[in-house]
């Protein structure tokens, strides 16, 4: 196909393969995106705080600085890739803020998990250093990570997005901008919202029903084949009847997001009572079980206040 000038004006504006890409951040989902950004011919390189991760970042195919300035000195675009608020927020803003390392011109592209309300600031002074911002987290695990199928829940200008597009293709197999600045961490922040209140309200139910007699699958399909059908019924729902709790997070992440779920909601004078719950419940499982990893540690909170495993009597 022959392109029009608008094309490939268009086209130029992309970020092209070749292109630094710093990574802050190798853990369980920094590493695997890193190996996949450079199958795809970035040239990437990575940061972290646990130097001992050196090998496995070499193993993945990308260069190792233990140094973050150094690592972000020549970005192109620099990713953060941290466990959560906390973290961006120390690496991202005050006196060692990382934004004084990246060059104008850069861009700094957030897949962490975050609240808008402490990101703001940050994205400000990011700009205003000639830094663009994108924010897109993920949904989605290690698994996926690996597989380049994270969905992405972008926020930022157009323009940003458009130009980041390659990265963001090579990361997730779902991209979809959702508005401006704030948007995309909100979004993810509604996502978590709901399938942590559906965890809860879903383990209650069932536990309800095996009190009274109705075998914990049988619930489970009546359920998910109903008008309150949900993914969390059709899919995740299995995997407690298992005894896994999903490790792949931390309680005290998941009461993190929750927290800052909470505080977006008095922010913005929306009223939280079902959300407030949810938010007490995982505080409560934290509490009993400490910062274990487990998405679903407050399901095993709910079953062991209710003296009964959620288990169909098929697999007892």
């Amino acid at each position: 196909m022959e392109l029009s000038d608008e094309d490939d004006r268009k086209a130029s504006e992309l970020l092209q393969p070749g292109a630094r890409i710093t990574v802050a951040g190798a853990g369980r989902m920094g590493l695997p995106i890193s190996r996949n950004l450079a199958a795809a011919g970035f040239d990437v390189v990575v940061t972290d705080i646990r130097h001992e991760v050196a090998d496995a970042v070499t193993a993945a195919g990308a260069r190792w600085e233990p140094t973050a300035g150094a690592a972000a000195a020549r970005a192109d675009v620099l990713i953060t890739v941290l466990p959560g608020i906390p973290e961006v927020r120390a690496l991202m803003s005050g006196p060692a803020s990382l934004l004084e390392a990246l060059p104008g011109g850069a861009t700094w592209l957030d897949l962490t998990s975050s609240s808008p309300l402490v990101m703001r600031a940050i994205q400000e002074d990011a700009r205003s250093r000639g830094v663009a911002v994108l924010e897109a987290p993920m949904g989605g695990g290690p698994d996926a990570a690996a597989t380049g199928t994270l969905q992405l829940f972008a926020g930022g200008d157009a323009a940003t997005f458009r130009r980041l597009l390659p990265l963001l293709e090579v990361i997730a197999d779902r991209v979809r901008l959702v508005g401006g600045s704030g948007l995309g961490y909100t979004a993810k922040l509604m996502v978590n919202l709901l399938w942590f209140g559906q965890a809860v309200a879903t383990a209650e139910a069932v536990l309800l029903g095996q009190a009274a007699g109705l075998d914990a699958e049988a619930s489970r399909v009546l359920l998910a084949d109903s008008a309150a059908g949900s993914e969390f019924l059709r899919h995740d729902l299995k995997r407690v009847f298992g005894g896994d709790y999903l490790p792949l997070f931390g309680l005290d992440r998941c009461v993190e997001e929750l927290e800052a779920v909470t505080e977006l909601f008095r922010d913005r004078g929306v009223p939280s009572e079902l959300s407030e719950v949810v938010t007490r419940v995982h505080g409560q499982a934290l509490e009993r079980f400490g910062p274990v990893d487990g998405e679903l540690m407050a399901v095993a909170l709910l079953e062991e206040r209710a003296g009964s495993l959620l288990r169909p009597v098929t697999e007892a």
